[in-house]
């Protein structure tokens, strides 16, 4: 009895730690998925904030915010095309781990960019305007580059593999053409095949009539009539016979 209780106690505590597991790995999800819900509603009233901020204030700042949004926008779409095709494409390795190093500059950059928004000098953001344009640039068409470079490689995938299909599929079908040809003549072989031989038993009667007498011709019969429309391709079917009266 002491040996049964350890077990059913041992099979308990089994259950437990499964259960809690399995708690623990659910909330640790749904924390994932609310952060991440949370994450993008941010991303979104901020990127709606600078937005309105470009055309609602014209001259420096409004520059400033359209920098950040550009910034923003370009670096969103390259690490969402770059991890959307890594795991279908291990070659892109080296180019997230490229991203990820331009990424730090980027968050640099875009820091400095939100102190410029609360900046009361004017005359300061038109001074620092120029540095942080051409830096700006600089790390927008390498994120570009990354990106498009991603989306060509993609693409020219796709069409190999189209192209490939292609040809698979045009050897089958010429490849099945070629059956068909086969199938026909040989059909049709076999039809005059038996024609021949129609005539040579046609022929046999008269073989032996006398010189300047020609036998009368026989009268052709449904089945003869038959044999004729049927030329003997596997795939028809038998003509039914007529019968008499």
């Amino acid at each position: 009895m002491e040996a049964v209780a350890v077990i059913v106690a041992l099979i308990f505590a089994v259950l437990v730690a499964l259960g809690v597991i399995a708690t623990v790995r659910t909330v640790r999800a749904v924390k994932r998925g609310v952060d991440r819900t949370v994450h993008q509603a941010r991303r979104t009233v901020e990127d709606t904030r600078l937005k309105a901020r470009q055309f609602a204030q014209p001259g420096a700042a409004g520059e400033v915010a359209q920098l950040r949004l550009s910034l923003r926008t370009s670096m969103r779409a390259t690490q969402d095309a770059l991890h959307s095709a890594a795991p279908e494409d291990p070659s892109l390795s080296e180019a997230l781990a490229l991203f990820q190093r331009l990424s730090a500059h980027g968050h640099e950059l875009d820091d400095e960019l939100k102190r410029l928004e609360t900046e009361p000098d004017k005359a300061r953001i038109a001074a620092r305007l120029p540095e942080l344009r051409e830096r700006t640039a600089r790390v927008k068409d390498s994120a570009d580059s990354l990106r498009f470079a991603a989306q060509d490689r993609a693409r020219r995938f796709a069409e190999d593999d189209l192209e490939t299909l292609s040809g698979q599929i045009r050897m089958e079908a010429g490849a099945l053409r070629h059956w068909s040809d086969e199938g026909m003549d040989e059909g049709i072989g076999e039809a005059a095949g038996a024609g021949a031989a129609a005539g040579g038993r046609t022929a046999a009667p008269g073989a032996g009539a006398p010189a300047g007498e020609q036998p009368e011709p026989r009268a052709i019969t449904g089945r003869d009539r038959d044999a004729w429309r049927s030329p003997g391709y596997s795939w028809q079917k038998t003509g039914r016979t007529e019968s008499a009266g």
